[in-house]
C-alpha cells in the first residue's frame, strides 16, 4: 500500500511541476527555455524513478 501511495503522490507532483513550468514555455516559445524545462522535468522524473526503486523505507 505504501508503494501505491508513493506512486500516486509522485505522479501528482510531476504533473503539478509540469503544469507550473509549461505555460511560460508555451507562451514564450523560446528554444533555450524549453530545453531548460525539459532537463528539469527529466531530472524530476529520474528522481521519482529512483525513489520508487528504493525500498529502504
Amino acid at each position: 500500500m505504501e508503494t501505491v501511495i508513493k506512486l500516486l503522490t509522485g505522479l501528482l507532483g510531476l504533473l503539478m511541476l509540469a503544469g507550473f513550468l509549461l505555460p511560460p514555455v508555451l507562451k514564450l516559445k523560446a528554444v533555450s527555455l524549453s530545453l531548460v524545462v525539459l532537463v528539469g522535468l527529466g531530472m524530476a522524473a529520474y528522481e521519482f524513478y529512483e525513489n520508487l526503486r528504493d525500498n529502504h523505507d
